[in-house]
């Protein structure tokens, strides 16, 4: 993705250190009103405060102070006695502009270093940026929420914070495209008010003008989340296509006992001619009815007991789909996003394959079966677009609890992975999910190096393999095995003598993705075990990140195959495997010191041949 830049002008600031009950920077006055309290005052209309941020400081509350009961504080690790970045705290129009700092520290740096401008550098500095992938312009991001197509742009929202590279402070993001690779940053659509944080949910397109505000309305739902309100579902529609929201005036539209209570997904059920929708209650998930998108009944609830045990239910969606291409053959999947319950620890998608009769879900198989959606470790709160017609394109986000808030990035943390279209198959009397790159990934190949018939009785390496590919590119291969136990690995490597290696061992029916020796792995090994708060503000333990992070995942292969077919997309700090059309996915996170340039192709027993091999150069 080609960053957003946004030139710095000059800036206001020679700053003084506060050292009495108030001080005095050019255009700022700074008042300390107690030893918790303090006031910035900005004399001179500017758009930003920059505050600097200390990523392991604790928390102070900034509230721009306008007089108005919406006034809401946000949470901002202030800087304490090291600078890691700035960020912009948005001021209003008027000539004069309050800010509220609550539990600044005594020994903070921040009266020497706060500053006022007009614009932000939001230059793209970072290494480990993907050149291809959607990232934030800068701050915090994890879901992907209220995907919705409308008028020829993809709008893509997402948990945000942008008042830091950590979770806070939810709102959501916004980012629009026209072709799913190329993606333009708007200012956040909805965002953290006074009912709490602005947690994942849906949009739709209010194709019937159900809740009254006009046909073609986009009406969004979300949850909104606080200490004081708990976990309150809420409804937000756009007159703007998308841009900007009006909050409904009677939020909440729904509530419930319970802690764990969120991610409303909302679509329209044609057969009854009704609005269904599903939250994710603990380790369940529930289903209600509207006709006017506002009041919504109860019906019924499908989880207790099934996949992955015990896991968080997060992030549902709901998608029809013919099997096989069939349309009289078709089968509802219920994808439920995980955390904690991953294979290989952590986060991840299950989905499980039924029927829907407008009330009640019914799985197709025992409670005990997984169907996993990635077998990666990096592939979590997948949801999809709505108002697409029978294209299903679903966006995940390509990173893992266990580690998100320490992976070696700074100016923005998290990307999402690869938007993937979603088909059906059967195989073996059961009824599984593929999933592929979107066919407008193909605009991203800009130059090709071929192979054709490589016999692999010995190493084949394939050095340099793109000029100056900058680390992303793609990797199309055929191959056949002419005996029945074969053991290939794909090798990416650099000069250092960091790799991933990729194996297709046939004796154990298994696909791997090896990266415990691919660059950056120990980042938070040397830390004490500690406490990080998850998305939805509960404790975890994370430990020993570097056994978290430093592994290899697995996928099973089909039994007695003969001949596979590979794409593998490499960008920066991520590697994602589609396999046999996507019957096997695979999304990893890596943080290589050098780009991989070097693919080295290991049969370490059997009789292999490359049919066809394509190495593509990636950018936009």
């Amino acid at each position: 993705m080609k960053p957003i830049i946004i030139p710095i002008i000059s800036l206001f600031a020679s700053s003084m250190m506060l050292s009495s009950c108030s001080s005095s920077v050019k255009d700022l006055n700074i008042s300390k009103i107690n030893e918790s309290i303090s006031i910035v005052e900005v004399n001179k209309p500017s758009k930003y405060i920059l505050l600097p941020i200390q990523e392991d400081a604790q928390e102070s509350k900034v509230k721009l102070m306008t007089g108005s009961k919406a006034d809401t504080e946000m949470d901002v690790r202030i800087a304490n006695n090291r600078i890691d970045y700035y960020v912009p705290f948005a001021l209003t129009a008027n000539n004069t502009n309050k800010v509220e700092i609550k539990n600044p520290s005594l020994n903070s740096i921040l009266f020497d270093s706060i500053k006022v401008s007009d614009s932000f550098d939001a230059q793209n500095r970072e290494r480990f940026r993907p050149l291809y992938h959607h990232t934030p312009l800068y701050g915090w991001m994890n879901d992907a929420n209220g995907l919705v197509y409308k008028d020829g742009e993809y709008h893509l929202y997402f948990q945000y914070n942008p008042y830091g590279s950590m979770w806070g402070n939810m709102h959501w993001g916004h980012s629009v495209s026209k072709d799913l690779v190329n993606w333009e940053h708007l200012p956040a659509a909805i965002e953290r008010d006074t009912l709490g944080h602005i947690f994942s949910g849906s949009s739709v397109v209010d194709f019937n003008n159900s809740a009254n505000y006009g046909d073609n309305t986009i009406v969004s739902f979300y949850t909104s989340a606080s200490d004081k309100n708990g976990q309150i579902q809420c409804m937000a529609y756009s007159k703007d296509n998308g841009n900007t929201f009006t909050k409904y005036e009677k939020n909440p539209i729904l509530t419930s006992e319970l802690k764990d209570f969120r991610d409303p997904k909302v679509f329209w059920y044609a057969p009854q001619n009704k609005w269904i929708m599903i939250v994710s209650a603990d380790k369940e998930m529930r289903f209600y009815q509207s006709k006017d998108l506002k009041q919504w009944d109860y019906m019924s609830a499908f989880g207790k007991g099934y996949g992955a045990l015990p896991s968080q239910f997060e992030c549902p969606d709901m998608v029809e789909l013919p099997v096989d291409g069939n349309p009289d053959k078709k089968k509802w999947a219920l994808i439920v996003n995980i955390n904690p319950g991953g294979l290989f620890g952590g986060s991840a998608t299950q989905y499980f394959v039924g029927d829907f009769d407008g009330e009640k879900f019914i799985c197709n198989t025992e409670p005990n079966e997984v169907k996993w959606l990635d077998w990666g470790k990096d592939h979590y709160a997948t949801v999809t677009f709505s108002n697409t017609s029978d294209r299903v394109i679903a966006v995940p986000w390509m990173s893992n609890w266990q580690y998100c808030q320490i992976v070696p990035t700074k100016q923005f943390r998290s990307a999402n992975a690869l938007p993937r279209e979603l088909t059906m198959y059967s195989q073996d009397n059961n009824v599984f999910l593929a999933a592929n790159p979107v066919a407008e990934t193909l605009k991203l190949r800009k130059e090709t190096k071929s192979f054709n018939n490589i016999d692999l009785s010995k190493d084949y390496v394939i050095e340099s393999m793109l000029d100056d590919n900058q680390g992303a590119y793609e990797i199309e291969m055929s191959i056949t095995s002419l005996r029945p136990d074969y053991d290939l690995t794909l090798q990416l490597t650099n000069s250092l003598g960091e790799y991933v290696d990729i194996t297709l061992d046939s004796e154990n029916n298994k696909i791997i993705m090896d990266r415990s020796k691919s660059g950056i792995v120990d980042f938070g090994a040397d830390s004490k075990p500690h406490e990080i708060e998850n998305h939805d503000n509960r404790k975890t333990n994370s430990i020993n990140y570097i056994n978290d992070f430093a592994l290899g995942t697995w996928a099973p292969l089909a039994n007695n195959e003969k001949s596979h077919k590979l794409r593998i997309f490499v960008d920066r700090c991520s590697v994602e495997i589609f396999l046999d059309n996507g019957k096997v996915v695979m999304t990893n996170l890596v943080f290589p010191n050098e780009w991989y340039n070097t693919l080295k192709l290991i049969n370490k027993k059997g009789k292999v041949n490359v049919d066809e091999l394509n190495i593509y150069k990636l950018s936009l």
